[in-house]
């Protein structure tokens, strides 16, 4: 099964209304919440990191939740597992890249244990006040759709460390991505109307695709360079057509529907189901024969463990 279907599985166990955006939204108390897990040999190798960009990353993707959501960053706890050949530097080093992605945030706590393999687990706590807060569901036919940024660094940067690549500003682009901080307050605290903003953490094209069919809307765009590969954390939002950011590099990539035969339309190329095989047909950067040379290299990783 694949995550959003156990994400279903759960919404309707626990009958949640906070499930569905990146953060829960509690509006009562005047915070958003967000939680991610790093699990070792799943999300990344110690081989391709160092503890401070370990460290970095763990705590970027929590905080690009909270951007996302239009809160800023206030709060962070911090969950180590950690297998008995880590020592004390690493620790160090850990939190001293945890600080840099902090975003104004500031880490209160959090737990420490034993593991067969590092896992980490981040909360991150934002405040509303003075904010407009996204939601994914909330793009309506006539917006536009914005964002900011050049797509594809990630992606490149993690096929560098697949194939043993030496190209540091693309690899630096994966383990370190830059958060847009500017983007997010921009809007959140300036626009009059409710709107979607989500992070590209898992691609613009995927990104563009999730907020289409919360909505219940069809979303057309442009096709552009690197759109189809993951994790550069960048931010793209479903705003009123009259919506002016004023800020630099900010650019139109499509516009918002009612709601027609297709969710997401780039150019002249329908998807109405996303799929791994979709994202490659298109151009992913990350192709089938990338993801078997990374299965191939966790075998003989398994092996040496042995």
């Amino acid at each position: 099964m694949k995550e959003l279907d156990f994400i279903n599985i759960i919404k309707q166990q626990i009958g949640s209304s906070y499930i569905g955006d990146d953060c829960a939204y509690l509006k009562e108390l005047g915070i958003v919440i967000s939680q991610d897990s790093l699990v070792e040999n799943i999300h990344f190798k110690r081989v391709w990191a160092t503890p401070f960009q370990l460290g970095y990353k763990s705590i970027a993707v929590n905080i690009s939740d909270i951007l996302a959501s239009g809160a800023k960053p206030a709060y962070v706890t911090v969950a180590l597992s950690l297998p008995n050949n880590i020592d004390g530097k690493f620790v160090e080093e850990f939190y001293k890249g945890a600080k840099t992605a902090l975003h104004g945030a500031e880490i209160i706590g959090g737990d420490i244990t034993g593991s067969e393999r590092i896992f980490i687990s981040v909360t991150a706590i934002g405040i509303t006040a003075g904010r407009c807060i996204s939601s994914r569901s909330s793009a309506k036919p006539g917006y536009k759709i914005i964002t900011r940024g050049k797509y594809g660094l990630s992606s490149a940067g993690l096929n560098e460390l697949i194939l043993g690549g030496e190209n540091k500003d693309l690899i630096r682009a994966h383990l370190e991505p830059e958060l847009d901080e500017e983007f997010s307050r921009d809007i959140s605290k300036h626009i009059t109307q409710n709107y979607a903003m989500m992070d590209t953490s898992d691609g613009l094209a995927d990104a563009l695709f999730k907020i289409a069919e919360a909505s219940g809307v069809s979303i057309e765009c442009n096709e552009i360079d690197g759109m189809f590969g993951a994790e550069d954390y960048h931010l793209v939002a479903a705003v009123p057509q009259e919506f002016d950011s004023g800020l630099d590099g900010v650019y139109t990539v499509g516009e918002v529907y009612e709601k027609r035969d297709f969710v997401l339309k780039i150019n002249e190329k329908m998807s109405e189901l996303w799929s791994e095989e979709a994202l490659i047909r298109q151009g992913a950067k990350i192709n089938q024969e990338l993801l078997e040379i990374q299965k191939t290299l966790d075998e003989i990783e398994k092996q040496g463990d042995m």
